[in-house]
């Protein structure tokens, strides 16, 4: 994958992590739609936090993004998983911020970090993506919820597909498959 290079989070247990970390070369990935996951990487490649929100209307979710972008701060990365309808709105956001906005499917994350058998039904790839989710928040040392909703699963490996584009991490960590 090409390397590319880029154009304060909100309190909780990760707030330290994420001021030790250059916010210029933070990495926000986000699983689109009215339910969103959301997952933060630091300038080391490795997830800060992570979480999902939802917003009811079309109209709460354009507040959020800027809300949201604000009280995350500077970026060098915005990733965005899904259609146009919702990229749209963080695309805008992140640009008028200098963040560099990346937009994909599931098929290019799921190609690069699911094996093919993982792949091909709906269920089993929900499961193994929660799996391999799980996997990138040990090795990071973040927040492990006893329950991990499925937009934040995919928030985090659409997070980790874009560390590797961009060149956050040089390679697939061996803890991780790589």
């Amino acid at each position: 994958m090409a390397k590319l290079t880029p154009g304060s989070a909100p309190a909780d247990a990760a707030s330290a992590a994420v001021a030790a970390t250059g916010p210029a070369n933070r990495l926000l990935a986000v699983d689109l739609g009215l339910h969103i996951g959301l997952a933060l990487f630091g300038d080391d490649g490795r997830l800060l936090w992570h979480r999902s929100r939802h917003f009811g209307s079309t109209s709460s979710l354009r507040d959020g993004v800027r809300t949201l972008l604000g009280e995350i701060g500077p970026l060098g990365w915005l990733v965005l998983e899904g259609g146009d309808r919702f990229g749209n709105l963080w695309r805008r956001e992140g640009e008028r911020r200098g963040a560099t906005v990346l937009q994909i499917s599931a098929e290019v994350w799921r190609r690069e970090l699911l094996l093919d058998r993982d792949q091909r039904q709906g269920g089993q790839a929900k499961d193994s993506s929660i799996a391999l989710a799980r996997r990138v928040i040990a090795w990071s040392g973040a927040r492990n919820p006893p329950a991990l909703r499925h937009d934040s699963a995919e928030a985090i490996l659409v997070g980790l597909w874009g560390a590797l584009a961009v060149g956050l991490l040089p390679a697939l960590p061996r803890e991780l498959g790589g």
